[in-house]
């Protein structure tokens, strides 16, 4: 190796390998790099670089993101194995002075830990521990399994500092900012009934998405559980121009409701109206309705609150297309985030920003009837 101050400061990255049609393989990379800006050919057995490999049957995305000076000679190489169902690991490997993996070091040179972070960006050394810096996660995902995960996740989240909100636009903040406005209102609530009107087409993503959820399992909360119902209880709601029948669907808020409002039983249901789900292929379908689409397709809600007396107390909410306030509600609530808006854990925008949130998007307005 070249005599040199600056010979282990390189960055390491992570290269990605293979087809779109198959999951990318990267592996952890890492180089040195004289003060001279030449690529020490000795490092790593003689081909000028190290590359560590983390990948198993939990993910094969590995990347690198700092190269430490560890004590008594040698490199700490920390990076990230991202699995496909529980974020990152911290990746750890030691380097001996000639960019070979130690084998003192856990096994084989090399190991990882599990840390609650979304994606890992940088790392440092202090002592005996490593400090990592990942990012806050939002995102405006449908799928049930998204929210399960942050639930599990969210004392892990918390001890790392870092917030877990899925549901940062769609039906989360939608009927999240409804079923809290509502709740306001009841003394004492005890079952929360919550309708989302689609109007117009579906996106591709959207369109499975539904399809999977209503051929699957059909959820509810009740007594603070998720459990199974019947996939033909079809309800009646009022979404501003008469009663017209909605069929029970498992939504994510089933459980975004229950961690903003603490009540034990939320039944979802869905009315869609235009051209209804779609039949077919579905990988065939557009990425999205156009701006002429949404613009002639307004979505509403509608939630009925039961108190422990039986008294019922029903609200609407109306707004633009549900795809325009998708975009609008993420990059808001991404808006706010970055402005200093943060509490570690499992979030939703009503649980961070307040049942008031979807008021604040485009001309979203909520009233009781």
């Amino acid at each position: 190796m070249r005599n040199s101050s600056h010979a282990l400061g390189a960055l390491a990255f992570g290269v990605a390998l293979g087809a779109t049609s198959v999951p990318a393989i990267a592996d952890v990379v890492g180089q040195s790099i004289g003060t001279d800006l030449r690529v020490d050919a000795s490092f790593g057995g003689g081909i000028g670089y190290t590359v560590v490999n983390y990948n198993d049957a939990d993910g094969t995305w590995d990347e690198a993101v700092r190269l430490l000076p560890a004590d008594g000679g040698g490199t700490w190489m920390v990076g990230f194995h991202r699995t496909d169902a529980t974020g990152d690991r911290a990746a750890i490997s030691r380097l001996d002075a000639n960019g070979l993996l130690d084998p003192t070091y856990g096994v084989g040179g090399k190991q990882f830990a599990d840390t609650g972070i979304g994606q890992i960006r940088d790392a440092i050394v202090v002592g005996d521990r490593f400090y990592v810096a990942g990012i806050h996660y939002l995102d405006t995902a449908a799928e049930l399994d998204s929210y399960r995960l942050a639930g599990t996740l969210d004392d892990d989240a918390k001890a790392a500092g870092v917030m877990l909100m899925p549901g940062g636009g769609g039906s989360v903040s939608m009927l999240g900012s409804l079923a809290g406005h509502a709740v306001a209102r009841v003394n004492d609530p005890r079952k929360i009934r919550i309708a989302l009107h689609v109007a117009g087409g579906l996106s591709r993503g959207s369109a499975i998405s539904a399809m999977e959820n209503v051929t699957g399992e059909t959820l509810a909360r009740v007594d603070g559980e998720l459990v199974s119902i019947a996939a033909d209880g079809v309800r009646k709601f009022d979404f501003g121009k008469g009663a017209v029948d909605c069929f029970p669907v498992t939504l994510p808020d089933l459980i975004t409701i229950w961690l903003a409002t603490g009540v034990p039983d939320v039944e979802t249901f869905v009315h869609v109206t235009g051209d209804g789900f779609p039949q077919g292929d579905l990988s065939t379908l557009p990425d999205g309705p156009s701006e002429e689409e949404r613009r002639a397709n307004r979505y509403q809600a509608a939630v009925e609150v039961t108190g422990a007396d039986g008294t019922i107390t029903r609200s609407i909410l109306d707004t633009v297309n549900g795809y325009t306030f998708t975009a609008m509600a993420a990059a808001e609530a991404g808006r706010r985030v970055l402005g200093g808006e943060v509490r570690p854990g499992f979030q939703t925008p009503a649980t961070l920003f307040g049942s008031g949130f979807a008021q604040t998007i485009a001309d979203t307005s909520i009233n009781d009837v």
